[in-house]
């Protein structure tokens, strides 16, 4: 799978660091209970298709990036820095 950082180009994504999915989540009151935190650590979506994840650029410029693709072809459809992507 390739990349294209904004600031370095087109790189393999062995440079880069796979950080989750960009959606924030919803941190649960402290009083919340254990099930709630339990979900909020542990629980994590897992979608086929199109999806939008965090990525750092570990060996390379060092940029957070967000990054677009599709989970059933690991096609890249684009690529953004964090700080100016769009929710």
């Amino acid at each position: 799978m390739r990349i294209t950082c904004p600031h370095c180009g087109d790189r393999d994504s062995r440079e880069f660091s796979y950080k989750g999915h960009a959606l924030a989540l919803e941190r649960p009151a402290p009083e919340a209970g254990g099930e709630a935190w339990d979900n909020y650590v542990h629980l994590r979506e897992n979608p086929a298709g199109e999806t939008r994840d965090l990525w750092h650029h570990h060996f390379g410029c060092g940029a957070w990036l967000v990054v677009t693709r599709n989970t059933l072809t690991h096609e890249v459809l684009g690529c953004e820095l964090a700080s100016e992507a769009r929710r």
